[in-house]
């Protein structure tokens, strides 16, 4: 037992973590709780600049992740959703400012019937100059909620006409309001994106899986310092996998390789408590009932090592 504990102390140890971040929009007051403020994406690129980060396309930490290359405890990669006319006004001159790529995931119904809030395909034409693009659904449903039918409807419908408006099959998706489950994240992969990003608090690194991208939000005051601290934990969530019964978290069940004895597991609406860890696993009881439909389950071991698990009510 001692030697498979230093097996995985070692492997840990080894692991480096890179970081995605998402944002959604740029100096727009009307939405605080989305937005954020011109003078802390230029506090927060400062950052970057000044502690030695290095801002990277997604599409190199996903060449990294295919071919089993390192990943460097200094990358960052920054992602942007719903593609925002504020993102195009606001935000864009900042990152072409600083030479920073991005990815834009783009809304394709909002854009393709002219929502006022959305960019063009004009504008996103041109943002595709200085970053990538990746797709955010078309019709942005709450994807738990849709039948197989019409998942593969959005998917089939806003990718071809990504195809057709910018000349490229996107390559990376990112889910609606960060929303997903077993069954949606198989018709996802089912459509051959080389990676597809959550929006669950955590890191990535050498063994992330590639379908299953931890993305962390900043909105507002970010507190970016603690966020880069944030590692990935390898973890196997046993229970629950999905909405439980009854809307009850009955038990918690994870797998680590973690030679931590104790830790912190996180429930929206309840917060934090302590949890025992036993040859790497972490089980308790919580017998909670959920207090909001999209709720996260949060494990936190030594060294800000974290696991989320995202629960959505179909």
């Amino acid at each position: 037992m001692k030697l498979i504990v230093t097996i995985l102390l070692t492997a840990l140890t080894l692991w480096a973590d890179a970081h995605i971040f998402v944002y959604h929009r740029f100096g727009d007051d009307r939405h605080p709780s989305t937005s954020t403020s011109l003078d802390v994406l230029k506090k927060e690129f400062d950052y970057f600049k000044t502690h030695g980060y290095e801002v990277i396309p997604l599409s190199r930490l996903v060449k990294a992740l295919e071919e089993g290359e390192p990943i460097s405890d200094k990358w960052v990669v920054l992602t942007i959703d719903d593609s925002y006319k504020s993102f195009y006004e606001n935000g864009l001159p900042l990152f072409r400012e600083y030479g920073y790529p991005f990815t834009l995931f783009v809304y394709t119904k909002a854009t393709e019937e002219g929502y006022g809030d959305f960019m063009t395909w004009e504008q996103i034409a041109e943002a595709k100059k200085y970053g990538e693009l990746g797709f955010h659904s078309h019709t942005h449903p709450h994807m738990v909620s849709r039948s197989d039918a019409e998942l593969k409807e959005d998917f089939t419908t806003g990718i071809s006409l990504m195809r057709e408006r910018t000349g490229e099959k996107p390559r990376y998706f990112a889910y609606p309001y960060g929303e997903y489950d077993g069954r949606v994240r198989k018709i996802a992969e089912s459509f051959g994106f080389d990676a597809i990003c959550n929006q669950n608090v955590g890191a990535v690194s050498e063994a992330s899986d590639i379908h299953d991208l931890d993305r962390i939000a900043l909105t507002g005051e970010t507190g970016l310092k603690s966020k880069l601290a944030i590692r990935f934990l390898p973890a196997k969530w046993i229970e629950p996998t999905a909405w439980p019964k009854e809307g009850v978290v009955r038990r918690v069940r994870v797998e680590t390789k973690s030679a931590a004895k104790r830790g912190w597991l996180y429930l929206t609406g309840y917060g934090w408590q302590r949890v025992e860890v036993h040859d790497g696993i972490v089980e308790t009881r919580l017998d909670k009932p959920l207090k909001n439909r999209r709720s996260r389950l949060i494990l936190k071991l030594e060294n800000d090592r974290i696991s989320t698990k995202i629960l959505v009510k179909p």
